[in-house]
């Protein structure tokens, strides 16, 4: 084994960097000032603390005017009233009393409605080549009714196709019978 000593000529690369700033291989140095959760933990309390001590300085005020004030009320006399009853020992006869009550009868409402439908004229026409205006086929347009509650009244229910006053919105179920 042998050993080399350092020389102390440079390297024919030259000489390595010098670092110029503060030691890469430490953290900054911390700052001077303290961090802002403690400036927290003193300062909220601290709030909290005198906010209690004004609710009660408050209140101790409110307090002194009601005391002044039943300090100065004049006391009352009051009145005791006592009542003696006595009860003889012996027991009087039951009497026992039975109720039926009876319901009212309920008032009867009847309510008529009465609904004109107009009928349309007979044209005379054996052909039946009219045009309808609502599309239902019903070869009618004169006869109209808004529900099944108008074709009830007017006593036609229940309606076929065809028939005056069929339309479509009076059939639920599409069977070709409205009103049923």
């Amino acid at each position: 084994m042998s050993y080399n000593p350092p020389s102390s000529q440079p390297p024919p690369w030259g000489q390595p960097p010098q670092p110029t700033g503060p030691d890469p291989y430490t953290g900054p140095t911390p700052p001077a000032r303290r961090p802002g959760w403690t400036r927290k933990r003193i300062i909220i309390p601290a709030a909290i603390v005198l906010f209690f001590i004004g609710v009660g300085m408050g209140g101790a005020a409110d307090d002194g005017a009601t005391t002044e004030k039943a300090a100065a009320a004049k006391p009352a006399p009051t009145v005791t009233v006592t009542t003696t009853a006595t009860a003889s020992a012996e027991p009087g006869p039951a009497v026992t009393e039975t109720v039926t009550a009876s319901p009212k009868p309920a008032p009867t409402v009847t309510k008529t409605v009465t609904v004109k439908v107009p009928a349309a004229p007979d044209s005379g026409t054996a052909g039946g080549s009219g045009s309808d205006d609502d599309g239902s086929g019903s070869g009618t347009e004169a006869t109209y009714y808004a529900n099944c509650s108008a074709v009830r009244a007017a006593g036609a229910a229940p309606i076929r196709t065809g028939d005056p006053g069929y339309d479509s919105h009076l059939d639920r179920d599409g069977d070709g019978v409205a009103c049923e």
